[in-house]
């Protein structure tokens, strides 16, 4: 693989695009597909290329990165006869998917390319957007460690927890593990701005005490702000939470896992996504515990 590879991403949206702005600034060509047209044409002012399809993304690129919302979304970018990658990808070539899947369909995305000497990594990605933005994403890659070595420079260009979990689908599974830490912290934070204001706290300052000792997190530093200013605008939505929830409890069946406080957290998104809520940030959540509480 040349130093500077050529990449296609296809898929711009609240993540691909400012991943895309990163491999950008460390000096990559890339080519970029968006199903929404509109969504991926403010990055040729960044010096990006466009493309009508994944396959004509995919056609002259050495690296053939994604990040869009679900299985059948990364079935059809990658495996779809007429304007699919696997149409145009070169052998030899590089497929690099940021998704959220299931690691079934990721292993079968893997198996499929490889039927034409291309090697796989699912790479699920965590930090939302503001990890997308400042290039500080976790990334958890599933493949063969050779790929993840050819692939380290691209991944350091967008994240700094970089992981090689194992073999095709290993990132995906860590993804989903990821998804519960996730949900129950953020339930956890909710709960204790709930608890804050009910007790006549102001949010801020307890924040501000709990974010830095043993109950410190991600969500508390990140969300938790948001949260006492009610800010509920998407950086990660909730329909996109609960859909990862579906692959969790997919997964949990297939390995006899009990996960009742999963469930009991992903009962409450779904109460949110009936009060016209999924399209806000998870961080939304707040407001169904919130009327619980009775808080104005």
């Amino acid at each position: 693989m040349p130093d500077k590879p050529r990449l296609a991403f296809i898929g711009t949206g609240i993540m691909g695009a400012p991943m895309t702005r990163n491999l950008l600034k460390a000096g990559y060509s890339v080519c970029v597909h968006n199903r929404t047209t509109a969504k991926a044409r403010p990055l040729a002012d960044d010096g990006a290329t466009l493309a009508e399809s994944p396959a004509a993304a995919a056609a002259d690129a050495d690296v053939v990165m994604s990040c869009v919302t679900d299985s059948p979304d990364v079935r059809r970018v990658y495996l779809d006869e007429d304007s699919g990658v696997i149409s145009t990808v070169r052998a030899g070539s590089l497929a690099i998917d940021f998704s959220t899947i299931a690691p079934a369909v990721a292993r079968e995305v893997a198996d499929a390319l490889a039927d034409k000497d291309v090697a796989m990594l699912d790479a699920p990605v965590s930090g939302g957007d503001v990890g997308a933005q400042n290039g500080t994403l976790s990334i958890m890659v599933g493949g063969s460690p050779e790929a993840f070595q050819r692939a380290r420079p691209l991944f350091e260009a967008l994240g700094k927890t970089i992981t090689h979990c194992g073999p095709s689908g290993a990132g995906q599974q860590t993804k989903l593990c990821n998804q519960v830490l996730c949900a129950l912290n953020l339930a956890g934070v909710c709960e204790a701005i709930v608890l804050a204001c009910k007790a006549g706290l102001d949010p801020e300052p307890m924040l501000a005490a709990t974010s830095g000792g043993a109950a410190g997190s991600w969500s508390l530093s990140n969300l938790g702000p948001k949260i006492a200013a009610g800010d509920f605008e998407p950086g990660f939505m909730i329909d996109l939470i609960q859909k990862d929830l579906r692959l969790v409890f997919e997964s949990s069946r297939e390995a006899g896992a009990s996960l009742p406080a999963t469930a009991l957290v992903h009962q409450l998104f779904a109460a949110a996504q009936a009060d016209g809520l999924g399209r806000k940030g998870t961080q939304a959540l707040y407001r169904v515990l919130a009327d619980l509480a009775k808080l104005d």
